[in-house]
């Protein structure tokens, strides 16, 4: 190729290059996959190695720069770089505008403009005859250091702007937000953890960790993206025509500026900038309050990180007259969504007993909002967990709560300690029958891929391979008659069997009375007995035992379940049972066995087999069968349109029952899970009672809906699970 060919072909690489870039930043329309965006930067490069006099500082090939930098340079700001009040519900939001209208003429119309406030990085760019020159921190607002070259490396922030009428302008500053995807986060952190790198705890602290680095290199790899909010334009009037499209100039003290913020946001578009859809001109804050609770539905799946909306007075004159205050502009408001995090001492730590008879160390608070509710305590799941967080009574800490689930102790604020914080210690016996109390290791093995050194156990069903997981030790009451573990199991076991009428109130007093001593005795009990009880009349006494009838039949996977064998849940009962059958099976079973079984591995075998073994277990279970239960036998499951699929429900569902649904996916050979992993093909997620199908995601974002979002899991609505099913 000779230096003609050779500077045609860079002419038409970087186009292509650009245009791709173009389709795939701007336009949201990739048509090509990144290897071969790759393979024709590659090439690019190549030439100009050969050819290094068609080399231009600004074409695609230089976004990733070269050597790193020394030290950031000092950038002073022409326009100050300010930040924005928090405002946190409705009220707070009505009271900002009452306090700007006071400054403004009386009955003077105000429109808002509402957008995605992103977690990243602000920046400020520079353009001077349309093409890049800088870029810069905010800084202090007023002083922000220079990472031009860490800028470059972002794919979405053009190096050249878009003519406009065959116009360009002189001087141009956009400020806006560096940002990092999620699925990006997600990716990253697992490469950080194979590599025993720290991970990142947030996109924005990823964003702002790789743009605040010296080695532009390391930028690019981390494969930022930039969303621009806001324009300052200096050019004269008659040098710079405005866009038609875009909007109209207007005078304003004799500089030309747009009419609105709306309109600053089409025009950054049409000079190339990517600018988040999610916006929305609103002509009062009826309007502006319904938008943040239709983004808040959306953020579950929202490909970026953000933790509210920016309000702003759309009229620029009005934002003129109204100023700044400080370092934030009175003009402009951000609606913080509610937080999932926030800080709490905790006051004491109590010990809960389960129904294995675990304990359960709980921090306990003064009522804390977080995540929308008020809470006053907060799961510390085991000793284990208390000594990795360094956690102390009297502590300052961080609580973390996503959707609906109790919240935990994240972290322990060390720098706020007194000197008057306290130690925590497990009770040496039981804090409710004062039994013994035993140390067990808890945890599993867990199935894997091998990659190269790492340990193998052992080699189970078709090959898989197990590797061995930290186990943590937990206490347990070892009085087998303690109260507490009867009680906890009373309520396990009548869950299970789906028996509606026996809360956990009916069941203390049934206790209490002496009716039940254990739950194989709630199968005993007679109408005459309930109905002669205070507060129990003769329907109560009825339903509860037509409820008790009815559930005398149960599937053996369910009455595995019910059992309470440690380490077997729902999904690991159901194992059980397709794999043996009946009953009778599993109870004779060798730990060999159970240990072939799919997704099984060695200590939920020798639980198993350690159950069968223990002859209070075994009477249990006769007595059981003596007072009517029937444990059906299980069929083989059948393969099926969802065989090899495993399905999480979450929500509430408008045409089925949950409990229906998890059949129709079995019967379809499919799995269903309670917990969001690596493995889950799909979360359901139902609806909100009392709300549309058209909003049909929860309020909220659940810790499943999180979960799957961060593990890039497919999220289905009702209506797409039902077509599935259909």
């Amino acid at each position: 190729m000779d230096r003609l060919e050779a500077q045609k072909r860079i002419t038409k690489l970087r186009n292509e290059i650009a245009r791709l870039r173009t389709e795939y930043h701007i336009k949201n329309t990739p048509n090509v996959t990144d290897d071969v965006y790759d393979s024709l930067t590659r090439e690019l490069k190549s030439l100009l190695e050969k050819y290094p006099e068609f080399k231009d500082p600004n074409s695609p090939e230089n976004r990733v720069a070269g050597k790193p930098l020394d030290k950031f340079v000092k950038v002073k700001h022409k326009n100050r770089m300010l930040s924005l009040n928090d405002v946190f519900n409705e009220e707070e939001l009505y009271d900002w505008e009452k306090r700007i209208k006071k400054l403004l003429p009386v009955n003077t119309k105000i429109n808002y403009f509402c957008e995605a406030k992103f977690d990243g990085l602000a920046v400020s760019l520079i353009y001077e005859n349309g093409e890049f020159v800088r870029g810069a921190t905010r800084g202090d607002g007023f002083v922000g250091e220079d990472i031009t070259e860490n800028l470059k490396t972002i794919h979405s922030i053009p190096l050249t702007l878009n003519k406009i009428n065959g116009e360009i302008p002189k001087y141009l500053e956009v400020r806006g937000e560096a940002v990092l995807s999620k699925k990006t986060l997600h990716k990253l952190n697992i490469q950080n953890e194979k590599e025993g790198k720290p991970l990142f705890a947030n996109t924005r602290n990823a964003a702002a960790g790789s743009l605040r680095q010296l080695d532009p290199k390391l930028a690019a790899d981390r494969k930022l993206d930039f969303f621009a909010y806001d324009l300052y334009l200096t050019t004269p009037a008659q040098v710079f025509s405005f866009a038609p499209r875009a909007a109209t100039a207007l005078s304003l003290n004799k500089k030309p500026v747009l009419a609105s913020h709306s309109t600053k946001h089409q025009f950054l578009r049409e000079l190339g900038f990517e600018v988040d859809t999610h916006d929305a001109v609103c002509k009062n804050l009826s309007e502006v309050m319904d938008f943040i609770k239709k983004f808040e539905k959306k953020r579950a799946n929202f490909s970026y990180g953000t933790d509210g909306i920016v309000v702003s007075v759309d009229n620029l004159e009005l934002q003129e007259v109204l100023g700044v205050v400080g370092k934030a502009p009175r003009y402009m408001a951000a609606f913080k969504y509610p937080a999932e995090r926030a800080t709490t001492v905790v006051k004491d730590i109590k010990v809960n007993v389960g129904r294995t008879g675990v304990l359960t160390p709980l921090a306990i608070f003064e009522p804390t909002l977080v995540a929308g509710s008020t809470v006053s305590k907060a799961t510390l799941h085991n000793m284990d967990q208390i000594e990795r967080l360094g956690l102390k009574i009297g502590d300052t800490v961080v609580i973390e709560k996503a959707g609906d689930v109790i919240p935990k102790v994240v972290e322990v604020l060390v720098k706020m300690r007194t000197g008057k914080e306290k130690n925590f210690k497990m009770p040496s016996v039981c804090p409710v029958c004062g039994g013994k109390i035993e140390k067990r290791q808890a945890g599993n093995l867990r199935i894997f891929e091998p990659r190269g050194s790492q340990p193998v156990i052992r080699e189970g069903h078709r090959g898989q391979k197990y590797e061995e997981v930290t186990f943590s030790v937990a206490f347990y009451c070892a009085n087998p008659k303690c109260p507490a573990k009867n009680e906890r199991y009373l309520e396990h076991f009548v869950s299970v069997f789906d028996i509606y009428e026996m809360g956990p109130k009916i069941l203390r007093r049934f206790k209490d009375e002496g009716l039940i001593t254990d739950a194989a005795d709630i199968f005993t009990l007679e109408k005459a007995d309930i109905a002669s009880m205070e507060r129990f009349g003769e329907k109560s006494a009825e339903n509860i035992i037509e409820e008790i009838k009815n559930k005398k039949r149960i599937p053996l996977s369910k009455f595995l379940w019910a059992l309470g064998i440690l380490h077997v849940g729902e999904e690991t009962a159901r194992d059980l049972a397709i794999n043996f059958g009946t009953l009778d099976k599993l109870m004779n079973a060798s730990i060999e066995e159970t240990n072939e079984i799919e997704n099984i591995g060695p200590a939920v075998s020798e639980s198993v087999y350690n159950f069968f073994r223990e002859r209070n277990n075994l009477n249990f279970i006769k007595k059981l069968e003596k007072n009517g239960v029937i444990i059906e036998k299980a069929e083989k499951q059948k393969a099926g349109k969802f065989k090899g699929l495993t399905f999480v429900l979450t929500g509430t569902l408008s045409k089925m029952s949950r409990e229906i649904a998890k059949e129709r996916i079995l019967k379809e050979g499919g799995k269903v899970s309670g917990s969001v992993s690596k493995n889950t093909s799909y979360v359901v997620a139902g609806v909100e009672a009392g709300r549309s199908d058209s909003e049909s995601l929860q309020t909220r974002m659940s810790s499943k809906l999180k979960s799957a979002e961060k593990l890039g899991v497919k999220i289905l609505d009702e209506q797409k699970f039902l077509s599935m099913l259909n």
